[in-house]
């Protein structure tokens, strides 16, 4: 007996598994988002949707002072973000942006600085702008402070030192890449190998 025959004998009573019927989607029911994001992908881009939100956040005191930092992130490790203490890898200025502007440039910049492997950065958002009565204007900052908070990557951020745009500059920490804690692994187990 052949293995065909075989085969075919262990298969005779299978029936296939009932399949859910396709919907089509018409490319009039896709945005253009959709349809540049589903080109890209069909010419090998994969792209990040970008999550963040460009609309009805509240805007913020231009003194107010942003700090956040995600559970499991060392104290010392925090203290050293919060004094700007780490050299600082990439900036990027949200100076005379629009809120949707800001967004996709945050979004990018974080992504991108997240695959290369950088780990501290410097936002500029501003202070927004001064008015007699006192009203809450730093429009990019609440953004800012929102947006961050949102994206999985950022590990914890802090309003920057005056050297450095004081309350209208943030400093952010990425969370360490795996090459980055392969490497810090081996360099931690150099002295504790012996041969």
């Amino acid at each position: 007996m052949s293995d065909e025959d075989l085969f075919a004998e262990e298969m005779a009573g299978v029936k296939p598994l009932a399949r859910e019927a396709r919907v089509r989607l018409s490319k009039e029911k896709l945005s253009e988002d959709q349809q540049q994001g589903r080109r890209r992908a069909a010419e090998g881009h994969e792209e990040a949707v970008n999550p963040l939100v460009d609309e009805g956040v509240q805007p913020l005191d231009a003194w107010y002072v942003l700090d956040f930092k995600r559970p499991g992130i060392q104290n010392g490790v925090y203290r050293k973000l919060r004094l700007g203490q780490y050299s600082i890898d990439a900036r990027l200025d949200l100076h005379r942006m629009t809120a949707k502007q800001a967004r996709d440039e945050v979004f990018s910049f974080i992504t991108e600085a997240g695959r290369l492997g950088l780990r501290t950065l410097l936002i500029v958002h501003g202070k927004g702008q001064t008015t007699s009565e006192g009203a809450l204007t730093a429009v990019l900052k609440g953004y800012v402070n929102h947006w961050l908070k949102a994206l999985d990557l950022v590990q914890a951020f802090h309003s920057a030192q005056p050297l450095h745009g004081g309350t209208g500059a943030v400093y952010v920490l990425l969370r360490k890449s795996a090459e980055k804690k392969r490497e810090n692994r081996l360099n931690y187990m150099k002295g504790r190998i012996q041969d």
